[in-house]
């Protein structure tokens, strides 16, 4: 769909053309040249990298300056696609508060419907770009007239949200949704909420928000004052002191406390900004390093237990012996891979191969319908052998045939040696679901008895939306492994690679305490502790009932086997919301939970979590809420509670959830881009067929040559194609009404 919104925009970049600004006024600078082949327009991207709203061209007459009428030669026809056009911002705050491992952005911008006659109306479409595994929380918009806001409601509440057709993620990273009937010259103003995570590479923490503003969003015409505000608030209350290394905008600090640091920027600016904004941080420790946050939960929580949070640090310096390790990669060569996925997985596995140490073992199996090893037990990881594997995955690596994924992980399971002297590694890398899902997650319960050091980690990685993600989580639970996945085929490389190296860089292992026996009950995220590595801090979080103890240590096992302890300080969370950092984390392991089990217990459990926090869930849906406020401020005090309800209009949304996966697609092998739905569904069908028909009636009826031949034609001809030519017109409406019946019935 990424390649389908571009398009749009470039057409609507285009149909900007016709705006007039004025004599004293230039025009806005002119887009990239439009590439009128689809297959070409991938060459030129205009997906959003910022906050951004366009307007939903359909009738290219209406496109005009609302202030200065001007001539406009009448355009017949309609727009197919419809064109966005990127509307003139007026003004963007965003205000960024980090806790631990996740970042909350609120952002707020107005904009000006500049494109379209004051007398007319259009729809106008809002793309939110989001940072590292966002997730929406909730959009408002302020019109002239109507208002917007959204909100989480059972499944119950909305049984026809599967029709629902609008409110999707793009790449899952850009949500967009879409504000109907807007009139020409208005104001917009729109307030986002998400949440992202922040990267740990190379001993620094990574905040980066999309912030860059394309030239074509700066109001041209009478000057407007474009000013910029940005508020950040770091809070690591772990006891550890921060250290702000670079950022991308020129940031004041206003303020720092132990573990706390603000910071502010406001500047007015000749043109918005052109980069996201990035700021880089790290923390004092240079050693491993373990806090406990402890907090009440509110008055509000159905879930009245209190929370921790465990929060272990690597050290920024920290020079630990990694532990030595062999690897195994199931790879999924089924049709379904063919072109741009498989030859990214290739790319990350040769360059995983590279990086491994002349100690370490590994072997490769590649699956579909069957499975193909490259050795039949686990090689050295030596130039010689790297290279062998490379010319197989070359020859092997070849897309065909269906999905089995029972058959590579039991092969995986019998061929690693089980040493426990070496951290054991299963990669899974799949795009596809299949039906003995739940059998191979009891194949691997049955393996990993013993949960220590002989055990193997099992770390999966999906691709697209066909594979059922949520048993990708419980199967790397259940091998206290680390999840992933890319849902945009462009980042399936940078994604892998970035799992291999955290997975694969352990410094303790077997990680326990055993200091929580006493509680009365313990809820833990994730359910089994994974290890310690030197690529991420690990968090772990849950809910308890009892007295938790004042004292707690976290042992484990080093690389040289020796044994490790670290006593962790247990304080309470002052100025950190543990319930909604961990809020996400929390329902995405009951999620998995909840489809490894089929608890009806659990699934309401998280659709409560969802309702409370403003996370979506696989089991609550996003609705808007329109509101009329015209007719709102007519209503006299005695009215109001009445007619509330009904000034109001709900519109609901698609669902956010990544799914259980699609057997059919699998089955079909189906590619995984063709998962993502179409941006102009909502009225495609009725557009199309109005289309066609009129596009049909234009290339015959409206050439010069026919309209000259037809002046050259007796009475007798002439009635005879009339009539020829009302038939056709009739046949074509008549499969038009059959289209649109079709429509309302599916």
């Amino acid at each position: 769909m990424a390649d389908e919104f571009s398009y749009s925009v470039q057409l609507g970049l285009q149909l900007s053309k016709r705006i007039y600004y004025g004599k004293n006024h230039p025009p806005p600078p002119p887009p990239a040249p439009l590439v009128m082949d689809r297959k070409k327009s991938d060459t030129i991207s205009y997906v959003p990298t910022a906050l951004m709203v366009y307007a939903v061209i359909t009738e290219p007459s209406i496109v005009d300056n609302p202030d200065i009428r001007s001539y406009q030669p009448y355009v017949h026809g309609r727009c197919e696609p419809p064109a966005l056009i990127p509307i003139h911002m007026q003004g963007i705050n965003m205000e960024i508060d980090c806790f631990l491992d996740t970042a909350f952005v609120n952002m707020t911008g107005t904009w000006r419907l500049h494109c379209v006659d004051a007398s007319k109306t259009c729809d106008c479409r809002i793309a939110v770009p989001m940072g590292e595994q966002g997730s929406i929380l909730g959009v408002e918009v302020e019109c002239p007239t109507k208002s917007y806001s959204s909100q989480l409601v059972t499944l119950e509440e909305t049984k026809d949200a599967h029709k629902a057709k609008d409110g999707f993620l793009l790449k899952r990273q850009i949500y967009t949704l879409k504000v109907p009937q807007v009139s020409g010259g208005s104001i917009i103003s729109v307030k986002v909420r998400w949440s992202q995570k922040l990267l740990y590479q190379d001993d620094q923490f990574c905040l980066n928000v999309p912030f860059s503003f394309q030239p074509y969003v700066n109001p041209v015409g009478k000057k407007v004052p474009k000013r910029e505000k940005i508020l950040l608030n770091v809070n690591f209350d772990v006891g550890l002191e921060i250290f702000c290394r670079s950022s991308s905008h020129n940031l004041k600090e206003v303020r720092r406390r132990a573990g706390k640091i603000g910071f502010s920027y406001e500047k007015e600016v000749p043109a918005w900004s052109m980069k996201d904004f990035s700021f880089l941080f790290n923390v004092s420790s240079r050693d491993i390093f373990g806090s406990v946050l402890l907090q009440s939960p509110s008055r509000h929580d159905f879930d009245q237990r209190d929370m921790f949070c465990l929060y272990l640090y690597p050290g920024n310096g920290s020079t630990r012996q990694v532990f030595r390790k062999e690897i195994v990669f199931i790879v999924d060569i089924s049709a379904s891979m063919k072109g741009c996925p498989l030859e990214n997985v290739k790319t990350a596995v040769v360059a995983a191969l590279s990086k491994l140490n002349r100690a370490d073992t590994f072997n490769i199996i590649a699956f579909n319908g069957n499975s193909s090893l490259f050795s039949s037990s686990m090689e050295q990881a030596n130039k010689e052998t790297i290279q062998n594997a490379i010319q197989w995955i070359n020859r092997n690596f070849i897309a065909d045939g269906g999905t089995n994924i029972l058959l590579p992980i039991s092969q995986a399971l019998k061929v690693i040696s089980k040493s426990s002297e070496i951290i054991s590694l299963i990669f899974l890398i799949t795009d596809g679901t299949v039906e003995d899902e739940l059998d191979v997650c009891d194949v691997v319960k049955g393996q990993l008895t013993t949960g220590d050091l002989s055990s193997p980690r099992i770390c999966t990685f999906g691709i697209g939306s066909y594979c059922n993600h949520y048993f990708l989580q419980a199967l790397a639970q259940i091998g206290r492994g680390y999840y992933d996945a890319a849902f945009d085929v462009d980042s399936i490389n940078f994604r892998l690679e970035r799992l291999f190296s955290q997975a694969s860089s352990v410094i303790v292992a077997d990680l326990c305490f055993n200091s929580l026996g006493d509680l009365d009950s313990l809820e833990l995220y994730p359910i089994n502790l994974p290890d310690l590595s030197s690529g991420s801090p690990l968090i772990v979080s849950g809910r308890y009932a009892g007295k938790f103890p004042e004292t707690f240590n976290v042992d484990g096992t080093l690389a040289d086997l020796s044994k490790f302890s670290v006593n962790a300080k247990v304080q309470n969370a002052k100025d950190i919301p543990l319930e909604r950092v961990f809020a996400k984390r929390r329902i995405d392991t009951l999620t998995a939970c909840a489809w490894l089990s089929g608890s009806k217990q659990d699934k309401d459990k998280i659709a409560r979590i969802s309702l409370q926090t403003g996370v979506p869930s696989e089991y609550t849906n996003m609705i808007m809420v329109e509101t009329n406020k015209q007719q709102a401020g007519k209503l006299d005090a005695v009215t109001e509670q009445r007619e509330e309800k009904s000034l109001q209009r709900i519109i609901v949304l698609r669902s956010l959830g990544s799914g259980f996966g699609n057997l059919k697609a699998t089955i079909d092998n189906l590619p995984p881009e063709t998962a993502e739905p179409k941006l102009h569904e909502t009225s495609e069908m009725i557009l199309k067929a109005a289309s066609n028909l009129c596009g049909r009636m234009v290339d015959r009826c409206c050439c010069m040559c026919f309209i000259q031949c037809c002046g050259r034609l007796n009475d007798q001809c002439a009635i005879v194609l009339a009539q020829i030519c009302t038939a056709l017109a009739c046949f074509e409406c008549i499969s038009f009404c059959a289209e649109v019946c079709d429509l309302c019935s599916g």
